[in-house]
């Protein structure tokens, strides 16, 4: 046995959050942990490297790694263990990166802390791990920083460093989480590749059993810090025996059927789901009314380019991200946009919210031209144009409570006056996106994901919006948390007649949501119709392939 873990316990401040937790991994073998954020997964791997928070207090009747066992208070073993037999990829590569040092220096680095080569000799290894790990370019990306590579080619820089000193364990905790369908794809397949080439085995962490499915031999359910269900990935499939686990798999869209609402956790758990399908025929009369109405906003010949190099003797280097672009956004629709990180997608949504100006071409908007407005002019009109970013966190002032934050933007655009009337307004808008009154009073650090998206949703809404622009605003959360987002969106957008436009890579859902679906690639749209039309049958091939990276 490689890894045997029995009866673990992680408490904080007295309080249990993982709790009887045994696994036991054999050699070469790929272990999946599937669960909810805050399920314990996470810490209950990161104990074996010694490596959880400094108060945390750990009981267990047997924890050892390769026939030994694992003291945790002995650092200098474990630091003899740590990239060199056990080996780990974090969720985050920006943050686990040094941004001051060049992706190859940070390889050669860990090879030469643990003496695998000599400096010498560290370069030619990095390049032949880059290779290895497939990163276009490897001699030149050896010299890149961290922010000059993509997502999925930092991913592939942290799994080139886990391995460099050939692990006999790689524990992946989310390393594909918030990345394409298709970059998510290509790290699972290279995870698998790699186990298969060098026989080390693998702990594989996500809340996606979707995704688990594709690289896991066995599975281990987890909810609120315990082990609820275990099994082999087939069995966890095809015959769940747990609610939480029926749930997990439900709760992401299905390519089979449309439903008007998706099942939550909380629906299976207190047995109260019923299923609720869209017809065809319902479905073609709703989209008849809706695009034989006038169009809300009209796009015509949008271009937008980014300087990515100036010179003094030649010209500047210019990047198109967004090229000639044309399409129409009716009243009440549900636009989906779709495609690959760089594909455009964002810079687009920023520039109908007017965050950016375009280079070139028209944005019309209530018989007015966006990009010809005054500033005057552009604040009145703003206020109906909104936007929920990806990361809710990050576009919220910490040292703001929720309900200072949410009340800020009625301030700006005098919305309503008066202290007492603008609390009363944000009380209410904390209840509609599923919060509590006295939620107002707390900071952004006491929510959890999901639920700093709904302040982010509640803040949007302050300003009464006519259409919101929804910017990955649910590829980072849960499955289940997500699935309860996009309910609370469907729910919000029949009460407060909103028009959504839905940013994302994930085109399952996407089509879930959506009415009708705009593919990019390159700054272009280079396929739009029905959504169940460019789901079910694309055209082109690029959406094909964007459809096959899906885990089913």
């Amino acid at each position: 046995m490689l890894l045997d873990i029995q009866k673990l316990k992680i408490s904080f401040d007295s309080t249990a959050v993982v709790n009887n937790f045994s696994l036991q991994l054999e050699p070469s073998k790929i272990m999946g942990i599937v669960g909810e954020s805050g399920s314990g997964k996470s810490l209950s791997v990161l104990s074996i490297l010694g490596i959880l928070p400094k108060n945390a207090q750990l009981e267990y009747k047997k924890l050892s790694f390769d026939g030994t066992s694992l003291n945790t208070s002995d650092n200098k073993r474990l630091r003899k263990l740590r990239g060199r037999e056990i080996s780990m990829i974090f969720q985050e590569p920006m943050s686990s990166l040094n941004p001051s040092m060049t992706c190859g220096k940070q390889v050669t680095e860990v090879l030469i802390n643990h003496k695998i080569c000599k400096p010498k000799a560290a370069k030619a290894k990095v390049i032949s791990l880059f290779k290895k790990v497939k990163l276009p370019e490897p001699q030149t990306a050896y010299h890149k920083y961290p922010h000059q590579i993509s997502g999925g080619q930092k991913q592939r820089v942290m799994i080139a460093m886990a391995i460099a000193c050939e692990p006999k364990l790689l524990i992946a905790d989310e390393p594909t989480t918030a990345l394409d369908v298709s970059v998510q794809k290509e790290i699972i397949d290279l995870l698998k590749n790699l186990q298969r080439e060098t026989k080390m085995s693998i702990i594989f962490i996500s809340h996606d059993l979707a995704l688990v499915k594709h690289i896991a031999d066995e599975i281990i359910v987890m909810y609120q810090g315990e082990i609820i269900e275990k099994g082999s990935a087939n069995h966890i499939f095809n015959s769940p025996k747990k609610k939480y686990t029926k749930a997990l798999l439900a709760a992401r869209p299905q390519a089979g059927k449309r439903l008007k609402k998706l099942p939550t956790i909380k629906d299976f758990s207190e047995a109260q789901f019923t299923e609720s399908y869209e017809s065809q025929t319902e479905r073609q009369q709703r989209h008849q009314a809706l695009y034989n109405s006038e169009p809300i906003i009209k796009i015509r010949n949008l271009e937008k380019s980014f300087k990515i190099q100036s010179s003094f003797f030649d010209k500047d280097v210019y990047f198109k991200a967004i090229d000639n672009v044309s399409f129409e956004i009716y009243k009440g629709e549900k636009l989906g946009v779709v495609g690959e990180s760089g594909c455009g997608k964002t810079t687009l949504g920023h520039l109908i919210t007017r965050l950016l100006k375009a280079d070139a071409g028209k944005i019309w908007y209530q018989s007015s031209d966006l990009n010809q407005l005054s500033a005057k002019a552009l604040k009145l009109i703003k206020k109906d144009i909104q936007i929920i970013f990806q990361d809710p966190y990050s576009s919220l002032n910490p040292r703001m409570t929720v309900g200072e934050a949410i009340a800020e933007p009625i301030k700006v655009h005098q919305i309503i006056t008066g202290r007492k009337r603008q609390r009363e307004k944000v009380k209410s808008l904390l209840k509609a996106v599923g919060l509590e009154e006295h939620h107002y009073y707390r900071y952004p650090h006491e929510f959890s994901g999901g639920q700093r998206q709904r302040i982010g949703i509640a803040r949007c809404l302050a300003l009464e919006p006519k259409i919101i622009i929804c910017d990955e605003s649910v590829s980072a959360l849960d499955i289940s948390v997500q699935a309860q987002v996009l309910n609370l969106l469907e729910d919000l957008k029949d009460q407060f007649n909103l028009t959504y436009v839905f940013i994302s890579h994930d085109l399952s859902v996407v089509r879930q949501f959506s009415d009708r679906i705009l593919v990019m690639k390159n700054g272009k749209i280079v396929e739009s119709g029905e959504a169940d039309q460019v789901y079910l049958k694309p055209n082109k091939l690029y959406t094909q392939r964007l459809i096959e990276a899906i885990p089913s």
